[in-house]
């Protein structure tokens, strides 16, 4: 199956009812006082294609304030290095935190409970290296800091652990690249939640599109930028292989965690029946499938 487009994404996720709306291919229309949903940022180093998408967001003052302190939550759960594009960019990751810091930010902490031994994937992934360069507090995770968190509304979760540098921290942006996944088909923004969890998170590879949703009900992404500079096509969530990595060049930043995810997920070659979490979270409110909706500005810095 070739690259699903935006608009064949669209479609047909409305043919294999995803929604009960109907579709046009008319732009969403933004006055000129509005910020756009999702930003798209193409065709320039890690660092500056998130800067471009978060200023055409409306910056980071729009979401950090003064004083306030941040969680960044990329993925450092593998012992690989960037180029095999199994974790979050880290030039990508050392811009949030500069323009967090700018943003007035008392404190920005980044963090992710690993699956390989933290300390080789913190290192290798040379995101604890950027990231304290930045001015951020690099953390390997404490078991003891997980807590017991209810979700009431869970259909399958009623509660889990979740690490309380993420409940406590004023600002919270999830920080996910863009990859294949053996069992949910690709892995973005709600899987990467999963990095904040205590406990045995195997279980929640059962049933896991609608326990993901579960989980994302718990907690409130400020911002969500996807690391799309370079993807991971097979053999995910590890990899290992290089011809297995796609260039992209791509950070996809957005206030809508449903739709952010629904237009990374053009960038593979994927099943709709794959992306199942999407519908359960927009019908829980979460966020919007149907990207002709949403006010998308795409940014091309080769231009």
């Amino acid at each position: 199956m070739s690259e699903l487009n935006r608009r064949d994404f669209i479609a047909k996720t409305a043919l294999a009812g995803c929604a009960t709306a109907s579709f046009t291919t008319a732009p969403v229309s933004v006055n000129a006082q509005d910020h756009p949903q999702l930003v798209v940022a193409k065709n320039s180093s890690p660092a500056e294609l998130v800067k471009n998408a978060v200023e055409g967001l409306g910056g980071m003052g729009r979401f950090v304030k003064r004083g306030q302190s941040v969680l960044i939550k990329p993925n450092i759960g593998w012992n690989r290095i960037p180029d095999q594009a199994a974790n979050t960019n880290p030039e990508a990751v050392a811009q949030v935190v500069k323009m967090c810091l700018n943003a007035g930010a008392k404190r920005v902490r980044v963090l992710d409970r690993t699956c390989a031994p933290a300390k080789s994937c913190y290192k290798n992934s040379g995101i604890e290296k950027l990231a304290n360069e930045a001015g951020a507090e690099v953390r390997h995770v404490v078991e003891s800091r997980f807590q017991e968190v209810k979700i009431p509304n869970g259909k399958l979760v009623k509660s889990w652990l979740f690490y309380k540098d993420a409940l406590e921290s004023d600002v919270l942006i999830n920080m996910p690249i863009a990859k294949h996944h053996t069992i949910s088909g690709i892995t973005l923004g709600f899987k990467n939640f999963l990095g904040i969890l205590g406990g045995e998170r195997g279980k929640l590879h059962t049933d896991f599109m609608t326990k993901v949703v579960d989980i994302n009900l718990a907690v409130k992404p400020a911002l969500t930028i996807i690391d799309a500079y370079r993807i991971l096509l097979r053999n995910g969530p590890s990899g290992g292989n290089l011809d297995d990595v796609a260039i992209k060049k791509t950070i996809i930043a957005g206030t809508d965690r449903v739709a952010v995810d629904a237009y990374a997920a053009t960038l593979f070659d994927v099943e709709l029946s794959q992306l199942e979490y999407l519908k359960i979270a927009s019908e829980k409110g979460l966020g919007t499938l149907e990207l002709d909706k949403v006010a998308i500005k795409e940014i091309d810095l080769s231009i």
